[in-house]
C-alpha cells in the first residue's frame, strides 16, 4: 500500500543536498557564534549556492519561491537537512521563518505578500512569531490573555509573550491575540503582523535556555498599546487557530524528519568511534552493549523514519494525519535522545566535549519533548483517536 522508496527525482535531491552538505556545511560549522548562527559573510554566499542548486525553502509551492513539493519529498529532504543545526538557515527553511511564511502564503493579501512574504522567502528579513505567554499554560492555547481591541482604523494589542523564537533582528513578528474573547475558544483569537519598530513592540530579554539556539533567540517581548493598521490582521477575524494548525503540521513533520537526521548522524559517530576504540584488548564493538546499543539505535532510527514518512504520505493524500502526526512527535522525540544518549555513552568522556557535535546534539534534544505540543498532549491526542475508532468501529 505505501511506497517510500525515493522516485528519480528525489532521490536526485537527496544526492545532491548530501553533496552539498559535505562539501560547504559541516566544514563550516566550526564558525558559528553561539546564539547567533553563522556571520553573513559566509551564511549568503551559502545561500545563494542552494538557490542555484534548486534546493531552497523545500516547504513552499514553487509560485511562492520554494521547491513545490510534497511533504514526503520534503520529509527526505528534511532528513539531510537535520544533520547539521546550521543547515537549515542555508537551505531557507529555519522555524520560525519556514512556518511563518507558510501562513503568509495562505493567508496574507496580496500587498502583505508583497511586503513581508517576498523578502523573508529571499531570506532578505527574518520574523518571529508570538503565541506562548509565561502566565498561562502552553499546552492549552484557549487560555491566552494577550488581547486586540479595534479603535476606528486600527487594532490595539496588549500582550506579554514569551519564547518568541528569532525576535532579536527580527524586522516583523506575526502576534496571536483575542479580538473576540466571548465566542467560542477556537474562534475568540485573530493573528497580525506588527513591525518591528512599531511604537509598543520591545523585547524585554532574550531568555536564558538549554541548548545552542542560534539567530535571534527565545525572546520574552511585550506589546504595549501597540496599533497596528486594520489591514495587518492576517486572515480573517477569528482564524487564529486555523492559521496556526498551518504551521504546526507540516512544522512537526519537519521536526521529526530533522531529528531522524540527528539521530543519523549521531549514530554513526557511535558506530565509527565504536570500531576505533580499544580497551580491555577488545574493540568496543566487540562488546555486546555496545551491540545492544547499536541494534537497539538501528531499529529505533528506522521505525521513527517509516512513522513518519506515513504520516508525510497520509499529508500528501489530503488527510491532516493528526495521530500520526501526534505519534511521531512523541516517538520521534523519545529516540532521537535515546540514540544520542547512547553515542555519548560509547564515546565516553570524550562525549561530553566540543570536540564532537554530541554533547550540543543531547542539550537541543531536550526541548524536542516540549516545543510543538509536549509529549504528554500528543500522547492524549493518541489515545482519544484510538478510542474515538475503537468505539465506532472504524
Amino acid at each position: 500500500m505505501y511506497d517510500f522508496g525515493p522516485t528519480p527525482e528525489q532521490q536526485e535531491m537527496v544526492e545532491k543536498a548530501t553533496a552539498f552538505m559535505e562539501k560547504y556545511v559541516y566544514p563550516n560549522e566550526k564558525y558559528v557564534v553561539p546564539h547567533r548562527g553563522l556571520p553573513d559573510e559566509i551564511l549568503k554566499p551559502l545561500q545563494q549556492k542552494v538557490k542555484e542548486l534548486g534546493l531552497w525553502a523545500g516547504h513552499l509551492p514553487k509560485e511562492a519561491g520554494g521547491m513545490g513539493m510534497g511533504f514526503v519529498s520534503l520529509g527526505l529532504l528534511s532528513e539531510i537537512i537535520g544533520r547539521s543545526p546550521i543547515a537549515p538557515y542555508i537551505f531557507g527553511s529555519m522555524a520560525p521563518d519556514a512556518g511563518n511564511s507558510e501562513i503568509l502564503w495562505h493567508a496574507a493579501t496580496a500587498e502583505q505578500k508583497e511586503k513581508y512574504l517576498k523578502p523573508l522567502v529571499n531570506g532578505d528579513v527574518r520574523s518571529c512569531f508570538a503565541m506562548t505567554e509565561p502566565e498561562v499554560s502552553g499546552s492549552d492555547p484557549t487560555m491566552l490573555q494577550a488581547r486586540a481591541e479595534k479603535d476606528g482604523d486600527e487594532w490595539v494589542i496588549n500582550a506579554h509573550k514569551w519564547f518568541t523564537t528569532g525576535a532579536l533582528g527580527a524586522s516583523f513578528s506575526i502576534v496571536m491575540a483575542a479580538t473576540d474573547p466571548d465566542a467560542p475558544p477556537h474562534e475568540r483569537f485573530s493573528m497580525f503582523i506588527v513591525d518591528a519598530n512599531q511604537p509598543g513592540f520591545s523585547i524585554v530579554r532574550e531568555v536564558p535556555v538549554m541548548g545552542d539556539h542560534f539567530a535571534g533567540g527565545h525572546c520574552e517581548v511585550r506589546y504595549t498599546n501597540c496599533r497596528v493598521p486594520a489591514e495587518n490582521m492576517l486572515g480573517k477575524r477569528g482564524e487564529g487557530f486555523k492559521l496556526a494548525q498551518l504551521r504546526l503540521g507540516p512544522g512537526r513533520i519537519t521536526h521529526a524528519m530533522r531529528w531522524i537526521g540527528v539521530a543519523k548522524r549521531s549514530f554513526e559517530l557511535m558506530v565509527d568511534y565504536a570500531l576505533r576504540r580499544e580497551t580491555r584488548g577488545k574493540k568496543l564493538v566487540d562488546f555486546q552493549t555496545i551491540q545492544n546499543f547499536i541494534a537497539d539505535s538501528a531499529t529505533e532510527i528506522e521505525a521513527s523514519r517509516l512513522l513518519t514518512l506515513l504520516a508525510a504520505w497520509k499529508m500528501d493524500q489530503g488527510d491532516q494525519a493528526r495521530k500520526e502526526i501526534s505519534m511521531i512527535k512523541f516517538f520521534g522525540a523519545k529516540v532521537l535522545h535515546d540514540v544520542i544518549d547512547r553515542a555519548i555513552q560509547v564515546h565516553g568522556a570524550l562525549g561530553i566535549t566540543g570536540d564532537t557535535p554530541l554533547e550540543g546534539f543531547y542539550r537541543e534534544a531536550r526541548s524536542a519533548r516540549i516545543y510543538d505540543g509536549a509529549d504528554e498532549v500528543h500522547r492524549m491526542v493518541v489515545a482519544k483517536q484510538v478510542i474515538k475508532a475503537f468505539q465506532t468501529g472504524r
